[in-house]
């Protein structure tokens, strides 16, 4: 995206005069990432080889983003809001938040941001939404909603954050609070409502999610625990329940007779009618590695599949070093 593409009309830009602290300083701590990925990567056909977005300085050198702009980058390029290049690598990736670290390889020059208290931001409260290059990036806006939302390709945030009016490259795009420290990273845009009275969502995770993996995505490029299971397939959800959409090529689904257009009817014995219901049974049915049993309906009756789940990292190319 270019920047005359990504700048924000006058009147949906953050105000100083409407905040009580220094919204410029605030968006000093906001950088753009470039990243790019080799084109045999596992993501490279759904999320592409050239990724850009944004992320938010939180520790010295240390840059949080969403996690898909960064997945199995070879190389990755921060730069600043004053215009300075670095590159960096990518630390860790957490699959379950949807988080991302990116370390900077040299001296950014960024102060870092203070982490917010995302569990106690209301409704209705004022917020921003940044991009990297200062307050022309930025959107102003309200939090909206907080509640669960399900990702078709197995992700759960169970209190996700929900503002408006939505911003256009909203990929690693900080939020900032009323008092200036960083709620969230935007990740998704949503739309709501019919055509004539839509309204578009930006979905962020909020930072409260970040504070008990930290330390492990700094020092192990991933939380110290097992891997949840994996079973590689793409799902949606209608009126009717839950549908298989697409499959991971070579993923544990496929290798196990799943097919597109299949309705999950059931998890492990476990009745699902929407995606959050079941990424937690998939998920309640141990680590990766375990066997999670489908109910799945098709046009001639149902039948029952053994999916060996597997952990998706290691479908993964891997940073080079840590």
């Amino acid at each position: 995206m270019s920047k005359d593409e990504l700048d924000i009309p006058e009147h949906l830009r953050p105000d100083p005069s409407e905040w009580s602290f220094d919204i410029d300083d605030a968006m000093a701590r906001i950088v753009t990432l470039r990243s790019h990925v080799p084109a045999d990567a596992f993501t490279s056909r759904a999320l592409g080889t050239e990724r850009e977005g944004s992320g938010v300085v939180i520790r010295d050198g240390l840059v949080l983003t969403i996690g898909y702009l960064v997945t199995e980058a070879e190389a990755i390029w921060i730069t600043t809001a004053d215009g300075r290049v670095v590159p960096g690598h990518t630390l860790a990736i957490d699959q379950e938040t949807g988080f991302g670290l990116v370390q900077a390889l040299g001296k950014l020059g960024v102060a870092p941001i203070e982490l917010g208290d995302s569990e106690a931001l209301r409704i209705g409260a004022p917020v921003f939404l940044a991009a990297g290059g200062g307050r022309a990036h930025a959107v102003s806006g309200k939090l909206v909603a907080r509640q669960p939302f399900a990702g078709y390709w197995e992700y759960l945030v169970e209190d996700a954050l929900f503002t408006a009016p939505a911003h256009p490259s909203w990929g690693g795009a900080g939020l900032i609070g009323p008092d200036g420290k960083l709620m969230g990273i935007g990740s998704l845009v949503l739309q709501q409502g019919e055509e004539g009275r839509r309204l578009d969502l930006n979905m962020v995770v909020p930072v409260h999610r970040l504070s008990p993996v930290l330390n492990d995505l700094v020092t192990l490029g991933r939380v110290n625990r097992p891997a949840r299971p994996w079973l590689g397939l793409y799902a949606t959800e209608d009126d009717e329940g839950v549908a298989i959409a697409s499959l991971a090529p070579g993923g544990p689904a496929e290798n196990c007779g799943v097919r597109t257009g299949d309705r999950v009817l059931s998890v492990d014995g476990a009745v699902v009618t929407d995606l959050a219901e079941m990424w937690r049974a998939v998920w309640a049915c141990g680590q990766a590695g375990a066997t999670v049993k489908l109910k799945l309906g098709r046009q001639r009756g149902s039948r029952e599949v053994a999916v060996v789940s597997a952990d998706r990292t290691s479908f993964l190319k891997h940073p080079r070093m840590h």
